[in-house]
């Protein structure tokens, strides 16, 4: 397929390894999702500008120094042994199996490598990388999460030359507490929400703006539609985020808010998503995807797609 233009390359960063996280037959958030985007990536009919990576082996890049500038020793080794104990729960929803102490690393590798993609680069990555992060904190796991992959990512930023500013956008469903509260007290980090309330985990309500004014929360009710979003997305979101005037933006980019979702209930369609990233566009070109959630497997591919292909421009 030839274009007359030329597109940027667009980096996917995915190792099979993502895979081995096991959580169990009959868990939303599984290895299927995964396997479900990179299919449709591969079929895409731009994937000729899709550039595969793999992520940064463990041996080769430390990632344990950003993990425990966030989370407390205590609860990164009890993660530690309650894998090589073969795994086990750490809350009803948050599974732990022998290979996820290494495959939660591996994906805050991915993250990093994202980073260091787009500010090398100027083009884009979608991380697409499994546990995701968004609602670990401090001191655990919890929410299907067990690092805080999106705050480990933008404090790592923050130490690359010329990064002054970073911005996360969060459009999943729920609420990225983990995100919040570990990046909130940090000026030069901005954190923006849109999440159903009420919902899980309960926290984003629009009184949490952070200590420097560097948090905005949107609630949207179940049965928020696009056209909600919008509204938000035109008078919030773009203008909070132009004004904070990021060097670097990540999106924790979760598909659970889309309506075939089983786990929430707003009404997004995967095209919604390609209209955030072409807003998104306006504030910064150097974005950084990274998966959160997304369970609905058709939806959850297609939204992906929506997404690259808005910023590939195709």
């Amino acid at each position: 397929m030839h274009h007359a233009f030329t597109l940027a390359d667009f980096a996917v960063i995915y190792s099979p390894d993502f895979l081995s996280h096991d959580t169990g037959s009959f868990h939303p958030e599984n290895a299927g999702r995964l396997t479900a985007v990179v299919a449709a990536l591969e079929q895409a009919p731009w994937a000729d500008h899709l550039d595969w990576r793999e992520p940064t082996p463990l041996d080769r890049r430390d990632v344990d120094t950003p993990i425990a500038q966030l989370h407390n020793p205590r609860y990164i080794r009890a993660l530690e042994q309650l894998a090589a104990a073969g795994g086990g729960q750490i809350d009803g929803d948050t599974v732990v199996s022998g290979p996820s102490y290494g495959v939660a690393r591996l994906a805050v590798s991915a993250w990093l490598d994202g980073v260091d993609y787009v500010l090398e680069t100027g083009h884009s990555a979608f991380v697409l990388a499994r546990p995701p992060g968004h609602h670990a904190v401090r001191d655990r796991g919890m929410g299907f999460c067990l690092f805080a992959n999106a705050a480990i990512a933008a404090h790592y930023a923050l130490t690359q030359p010329g990064i002054a500013r970073v911005a996360i956008l969060d459009w999943d469903v729920h609420h990225g507490n983990g995100t919040q509260a570990l990046v909130e007290d940090n000026a030069a980090i901005a954190y923006c929400s849109l999440h159903q309330l009420p919902g899980y985990p309960g926290t984003g309500h629009g009184t949490e703006t952070g200590l420097h004014g560097n948090v905005l929360n949107l609630p949207m009710a179940p049965g928020s539609t696009s056209a909600d979003y919008q509204g938000q997305f035109e008078h919030q979101v773009i203008p909070f985020l132009t004004a904070f005037a990021p060097d670097l933006l990540i999106i924790s980019a979760g598909y659970d808010a889309n309506a075939a979702d089983p786990l929430a209930s707003v009404n997004l369609h995967p095209q919604d998503f390609g209209s955030f990233t072409r807003q998104c566009l306006g504030v910064t070109d150097k974005i950084v995807f990274g998966l959160e959630g997304g369970y609905d497997y058709g939806a959850l591919s297609q939204s992906v797609l929506a997404t690259i292909k808005a910023r590939l421009g195709v």
